[in-house]
Protein backbone atom coordinates (compact mmCIF):
# COMPACT_ATOMS: atom_id res chain seq x y z
CA UNK A 1 0.00 0.00 0.00
CA UNK A 2 1.24 3.48 -1.28
CA UNK A 3 1.47 5.73 2.20
CA UNK A 4 2.41 9.07 2.40
CA UNK A 5 5.10 9.54 4.87
CA UNK A 6 5.82 12.40 7.34
CA UNK A 7 6.54 16.11 6.09
CA UNK A 8 9.60 17.50 5.75
CA UNK A 9 11.25 18.08 9.00
CA UNK A 10 12.56 21.97 9.34
CA UNK A 11 15.80 23.19 9.70
CA UNK A 12 16.92 26.24 10.66
CA UNK A 13 18.46 28.52 7.41
CA UNK A 14 18.20 24.93 5.90
CA UNK A 15 21.32 23.43 8.40
CA UNK A 16 20.82 19.84 8.96
CA UNK A 17 21.15 20.35 12.93
CA UNK A 18 24.30 17.78 13.15
CA UNK A 19 27.54 19.88 12.86
CA UNK A 20 28.03 23.85 12.26
CA UNK A 21 27.70 25.04 8.86
CA UNK A 22 25.79 21.65 7.02
CA UNK A 23 22.79 21.87 5.25
CA UNK A 24 19.83 19.94 4.03
CA UNK A 25 19.00 18.92 0.38
CA UNK A 26 16.12 17.60 -1.35
CA UNK A 27 16.97 15.84 -4.21
CA UNK A 28 14.20 15.25 -6.86
CA UNK A 29 14.40 13.15 -9.86
CA UNK A 30 12.43 14.47 -12.66
CA UNK A 31 10.70 11.97 -15.00
CA UNK A 32 7.63 10.03 -13.58
CA UNK A 33 8.31 11.55 -10.26
CA UNK A 34 8.16 15.51 -10.92
CA UNK A 35 6.56 15.08 -13.81
CA UNK A 36 3.63 12.40 -14.71
CA UNK A 37 5.72 11.37 -17.82
CA UNK A 38 9.08 10.11 -18.95
CA UNK A 39 10.25 13.42 -20.70
CA UNK A 40 12.50 11.77 -22.88
CA UNK A 41 9.64 9.06 -24.33
CA UNK A 42 7.45 12.15 -24.97
CA UNK A 43 10.77 13.64 -26.96
CA UNK A 44 10.95 10.97 -28.98
CA UNK A 45 7.31 10.93 -29.82
CA UNK A 46 7.74 14.79 -30.37
CA UNK A 47 10.36 14.55 -32.69
CA UNK A 48 8.89 11.67 -34.58
CA UNK A 49 5.70 13.25 -34.99
CA UNK A 50 7.51 16.49 -36.28
CA UNK A 51 9.05 14.32 -39.17
CA UNK A 52 12.96 14.64 -37.03
CA UNK A 53 13.49 11.49 -36.67
CA UNK A 54 14.73 8.53 -39.08
CA UNK A 55 12.88 4.82 -38.44
CA UNK A 56 16.18 3.70 -37.33
CA UNK A 57 16.88 6.10 -34.65
CA UNK A 58 13.30 5.77 -33.42
CA UNK A 59 13.28 2.12 -33.12
CA UNK A 60 16.44 2.22 -31.06
CA UNK A 61 15.19 4.99 -28.68
CA UNK A 62 11.89 2.89 -28.10
CA UNK A 63 13.94 -0.15 -27.43
CA UNK A 64 16.44 1.88 -25.05
CA UNK A 65 13.05 3.46 -23.44
CA UNK A 66 12.19 -0.05 -23.01
CA UNK A 67 15.16 -0.82 -21.34
CA UNK A 68 15.52 1.78 -19.42
CA UNK A 69 11.87 0.73 -17.71
CA UNK A 70 13.24 -2.48 -16.81
CA UNK A 71 16.80 -0.73 -15.22
CA UNK A 72 18.54 -2.77 -17.70
CA UNK A 73 19.49 -0.34 -19.84
CA UNK A 74 23.34 0.69 -20.16
CA UNK A 75 22.84 4.54 -20.06
CA UNK A 76 26.70 4.86 -20.49
CA UNK A 77 26.77 2.95 -24.42
CA UNK A 78 22.93 4.95 -24.99
CA UNK A 79 24.35 8.41 -24.00
CA UNK A 80 26.90 7.67 -25.85
CA UNK A 81 25.69 6.96 -29.91
CA UNK A 82 22.83 10.19 -28.98
CA UNK A 83 25.29 12.43 -28.33
CA UNK A 84 27.98 11.51 -31.01
CA UNK A 85 24.93 11.82 -33.43
CA UNK A 86 24.29 15.73 -32.31
CA UNK A 87 27.78 16.54 -33.39
CA UNK A 88 27.63 19.80 -35.83
CA UNK A 89 24.28 20.68 -34.06
CA UNK A 90 23.31 24.25 -33.67
CA UNK A 91 22.48 24.69 -30.26
CA UNK A 92 20.28 27.52 -30.86
CA UNK A 93 18.50 25.18 -32.95
CA UNK A 94 18.20 22.62 -29.75
CA UNK A 95 16.65 25.60 -27.40
CA UNK A 96 13.89 26.63 -30.03
CA UNK A 97 12.71 23.34 -29.92
CA UNK A 98 13.33 22.41 -26.33
CA UNK A 99 11.33 25.65 -25.69
CA UNK A 100 8.28 24.46 -27.25
CA UNK A 101 8.40 21.06 -26.10
CA UNK A 102 8.25 22.11 -22.66
CA UNK A 103 5.46 24.59 -22.72
CA UNK A 104 3.53 21.99 -24.26
CA UNK A 105 4.68 18.62 -23.14
CA UNK A 106 6.62 19.59 -19.76
CA UNK A 107 5.12 22.09 -17.57
CA UNK A 108 1.73 20.84 -17.73
CA UNK A 109 3.00 17.04 -16.68
CA UNK A 110 4.32 18.79 -13.73
CA UNK A 111 2.61 16.57 -10.43
CA UNK A 112 0.42 18.84 -8.54
CA UNK A 113 1.94 16.71 -4.97
CA UNK A 114 5.59 17.42 -6.27
CA UNK A 115 4.78 21.09 -6.29
CA UNK A 116 3.40 20.79 -2.97
CA UNK A 117 6.53 18.44 -1.37
CA UNK A 118 8.64 21.54 -3.19
CA UNK A 119 7.00 23.83 -1.15
CA UNK A 120 7.02 22.36 1.94
CA UNK A 121 11.23 21.49 1.60
CA UNK A 122 11.36 25.10 0.52
CA UNK A 123 9.55 26.28 3.87
CA UNK A 124 11.61 23.66 5.83
CA UNK A 125 14.66 25.60 4.37
CA UNK A 126 16.23 23.14 2.63
CA UNK A 127 18.13 23.27 -0.49
CA UNK A 128 16.25 22.37 -3.93
CA UNK A 129 18.21 20.01 -6.37
CA UNK A 130 16.77 18.49 -9.26
CA UNK A 131 18.72 15.48 -10.19
CA UNK A 132 17.83 13.87 -13.76
CA UNK A 133 19.78 11.88 -16.53
CA UNK A 134 18.04 14.23 -18.57
CA UNK A 135 19.93 17.32 -20.00
CA UNK A 136 19.70 21.43 -19.25
CA UNK A 137 17.59 21.76 -21.91
CA UNK A 138 14.33 20.42 -20.30
CA UNK A 139 15.86 20.83 -16.68
CA UNK A 140 16.34 23.85 -16.44
CA UNK A 141 13.02 25.73 -17.45
CA UNK A 142 11.72 23.34 -15.37
CA UNK A 143 13.68 24.41 -12.15
CA UNK A 144 13.09 28.13 -13.25
CA UNK A 145 9.24 27.13 -13.46
CA UNK A 146 9.06 25.29 -9.62
CA UNK A 147 11.70 28.26 -8.49
CA UNK A 148 14.26 25.79 -7.96
CA UNK A 149 17.29 26.80 -7.79
CA UNK A 150 19.87 24.07 -8.57
CA UNK A 151 20.07 21.61 -11.10
CA UNK A 152 22.41 18.29 -12.16
CA UNK A 153 21.87 17.02 -14.69
CA UNK A 154 23.20 15.14 -18.27
CA UNK A 155 25.52 18.58 -19.46
CA UNK A 156 26.58 18.31 -23.51
CA UNK A 157 29.42 20.23 -24.59
CA UNK A 158 29.30 22.97 -26.98
CA UNK A 159 32.00 25.02 -28.60
CA UNK A 160 31.12 27.91 -30.80
CA UNK A 161 27.35 27.76 -30.76
CA UNK A 162 27.32 23.57 -31.72
CA UNK A 163 27.33 20.25 -30.26
CA UNK A 164 30.56 18.42 -30.27
CA UNK A 165 29.04 15.00 -29.63
CA UNK A 166 30.01 14.39 -26.23
CA UNK A 167 28.99 15.18 -22.83
CA UNK A 168 29.93 15.34 -19.35
CA UNK A 169 30.97 12.26 -17.70
CA UNK A 170 29.81 10.24 -15.84
CA UNK A 171 26.34 10.38 -16.98
CA UNK A 172 24.01 11.35 -14.55
CA UNK A 173 22.71 8.23 -13.87
CA UNK A 174 22.63 5.35 -11.63
CA UNK A 175 25.90 5.39 -9.75
CA UNK A 176 26.50 8.91 -11.91
CA UNK A 177 23.84 10.53 -9.73
CA UNK A 178 25.98 9.77 -6.72
CA UNK A 179 28.92 11.07 -7.90
CA UNK A 180 27.70 14.38 -9.01
CA UNK A 181 25.52 14.93 -5.91
CA UNK A 182 28.42 14.24 -4.22
CA UNK A 183 30.18 16.82 -5.65
CA UNK A 184 27.24 19.44 -5.25
CA UNK A 185 27.19 18.45 -1.32
CA UNK A 186 31.29 19.52 -1.25
CA UNK A 187 30.07 22.60 -2.92
CA UNK A 188 27.40 23.86 -1.17
CA UNK A 189 28.44 22.33 2.46
CA UNK A 190 25.45 19.94 1.97
CA UNK A 191 24.93 16.60 4.61
CA UNK A 192 24.06 14.00 3.03
CA UNK A 193 23.07 12.20 5.64
CA UNK A 194 20.50 14.58 6.84
CA UNK A 195 19.55 14.70 3.15
CA UNK A 196 16.27 13.40 0.63
CA UNK A 197 16.06 12.03 -2.56
CA UNK A 198 12.40 11.65 -4.51
CA UNK A 199 12.66 9.09 -7.12
CA UNK A 200 10.61 6.52 -9.37
CA UNK A 201 13.51 4.08 -10.62
CA UNK A 202 15.54 1.00 -9.59
CA UNK A 203 18.26 2.48 -11.40
CA UNK A 204 18.25 5.45 -8.61
CA UNK A 205 18.92 2.69 -5.99
CA UNK A 206 22.58 3.77 -5.25
CA UNK A 207 21.48 7.48 -4.46
CA UNK A 208 18.70 6.42 -2.29
CA UNK A 209 21.07 4.28 -0.67
CA UNK A 210 23.28 7.47 0.17
CA UNK A 211 20.77 9.92 1.32
CA UNK A 212 19.25 9.45 5.12
CA UNK A 213 15.81 9.91 3.80
CA UNK A 214 14.26 7.97 0.71
CA UNK A 215 11.20 8.63 -0.71
CA UNK A 216 10.07 6.12 -3.24
CA UNK A 217 7.23 7.84 -5.89
CA UNK A 218 5.85 6.14 -8.41
CA UNK A 219 8.19 2.97 -8.74
CA UNK A 220 8.84 1.07 -11.34
CA UNK A 221 8.46 -2.91 -10.23
CA UNK A 222 11.99 -3.49 -9.08
CA UNK A 223 12.04 -0.28 -6.78
CA UNK A 224 8.46 -1.48 -5.38
CA UNK A 225 9.71 -4.61 -4.55
CA UNK A 226 12.86 -3.15 -3.20
CA UNK A 227 11.53 -0.42 -1.17
CA UNK A 228 8.99 -3.15 0.19
CA UNK A 229 11.31 -5.44 1.35
CA UNK A 230 13.28 -2.93 3.09
CA UNK A 231 9.83 -1.53 4.55
CA UNK A 232 10.40 1.99 2.60
CA UNK A 233 7.20 4.45 2.46
CA UNK A 234 5.93 4.46 -1.02
CA UNK A 235 3.92 7.20 -2.60
CA UNK A 236 1.56 8.04 -5.52
CA UNK A 237 2.07 11.13 -7.34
Amino acid sequence: MMSRPESPTPSPSGTSGHGPGKRVAAFFDMDRTVLRINSGTRWIRFLHERRELELATFLRSVWWTLQYRLSILDMETAATRLVEAMAGDPEDEMLVKTRLFVDRHVLPSIAPLARDRIAEHRDSGHQLVILTSSTPYIAEPLARHLDMPHVICTRLHVADGRFLGTCERPTCYGPGKVYHAERFAAEHDINLAESYFYTDSYSDLPMLLRVGHRRVINPDGRLSRYAKRSGWPMETW
